[in-house]
């Protein structure tokens, strides 16, 4: 049986989209008779129920998330679980990921990486020079990437930015899946409009779900409300270090009656969240896919999005794209949700691209093109 090993820096109980998108490889490999051990930091006070997760011993970061920092340590018994991987397989450049690419050269076996996250654009968060710390992430980004046998870009645009920091390898396009009929269940919930922000049926639920953090654009969203329709509500769901900040912009903007931060909401309640809304927006321009586009598509709500490749790509013609603008925002959002609450709710869409099978079978291929016929048979 083929052996897999998935390195990443972030898995549960944190809530991303990359633990999104590894959980989802990790089930679709596992489906596909794959024998696939996860490696990722400790996380404390938490406790896995699958021996196939091996956690790192890790250090807290000196920020209020849950990421930690990993420590390269393994017992005698999980070193020897790593020495059976046929394939290595990192979903970040940090400690695991070079941890995961030793591993790879040292036993002479595929090395894979999965480009998740544009880190560069997240040059802000250091404590020293933003001009420095985005030219050091595109160097880490462009090293790490070009030790790998194959690069997964999630988007074509994705492959593009890659190849723009002088990535040469091969970079193979597959995009992450979601458990699409999920969220094509939600049920409309007026106890969750109501948590959201929007009391009745008379007025229009506009959802944003993001990680509260400035490389969202999310101050765009809540400037549009300003010029919106005044029926309209905007809930944004989710968490993160930008949140103080942007209840700031929502005071700047008067618009504290129509925009609620929700923060962050149990996962198992969000096709419900989905479901519960009139449309969805998005202002993110540094996402190199979007798992929520897909969700909210698969829930059947029109999507609202601030224009840029990535987004273009993941939605198609199926969404009103505007520039990064809160007046254009507005009119589009207004449109979008024009009649009755839930007029505009449509057919749940579940694009075949974003299906879990597709992304498994599509990942398996890439391991069977780095192997001998006898390996994956075996």
């Amino acid at each position: 049986m083929l052996h897999v090993g998935l390195f990443t820096e972030v898995f549960h109980p944190i809530v991303n989209g990359v633990v999104a998108s590894v959980e989802a490889l990790r089930c679709g490999l596992q489906r596909e008779g794959i024998d696939v051990t996860t490696f990722a930091p400790h996380a404390h006070a938490y406790r896995d129920d699958d021996d196939r997760v091996i956690r790192f011993p890790s250090l807290p970061l000196p920020t209020s998330s849950g990421y930690r920092l990993c420590v390269p340590y393994l017992r005698e018994r999980e070193r020897a679980r790593m020495a059976s991987l046929d394939i290595v397989h990192a979903h970040s450049p940090f400690v695991s990921g070079w941890t995961a690419a030793a591993h790879a050269r040292r036993a002479r076996v595929p090395f894979v990486f999965t480009y998740h996250t544009q880190f560069d654009a997240y040059a802000h968060y250091a404590p020293f020079d933003e001009r420095i710390t985005r030219a050091s992430m595109i160097a880490l980004t462009r090293a790490f990437a070009n030790r790998a046998d194959v690069v997964i870009a999630p988007t074509h645009a994705m492959r593009e930015r890659l190849r723009e920091l002088g990535v040469r390898t091969r970079i193979d396009v597959v995009a992450s899946a979601i458990d699409g009929a999920r969220f094509a269940a939600g049920r409309r919930s007026a106890a969750l409009r109501a948590q959201l922000g929007a009391g009745d049926e008379t007025t229009h639920l506009v959802l944003a779900v993001a990680r509260l953090g400035r490389e969202k654009n999310l101050g765009v969203a809540i400037d549009a409300i300003a010029y919106a329709d005044e029926r309209v509500r905007l809930a944004i769901v989710g968490a993160g270090p930008h949140a103080d900040e942007l209840q700031r912009r929502i005071a700047r903007a008067g618009v504290g009656t129509r925009v609620r931060l929700a923060g962050a909401i149990d996962v198992a309640l969000m096709p419900d969240v989905y479901a519960s809304a009139d449309a969805f927006v998005f202002t993110s321009l540094t996402d190199t896919q979007g798992l929520v586009l897909t969700e909210a598509q698969a829930a059947g709500l029109p999507v609202v999005a601030v224009d840029s490749p990535v987004a273009r790509e993941v939605l198609g013609a199926d969404a009103r794209f505007t520039p990064d603008d809160a007046r254009a925002l507005a009119a589009a959002v207004s449109a979008g949700v024009g009649g009755a609450a839930g007029a505009t709710r449509r057919e749940p869409r579940i694009d075949r691209r974003f299906e879990l099978a597709v992304y498994a079978a599509s990942v398996h291929g890439i391991y069977a093109s780095l192997l001998p016929p006898a390996a994956i048979s075996a």
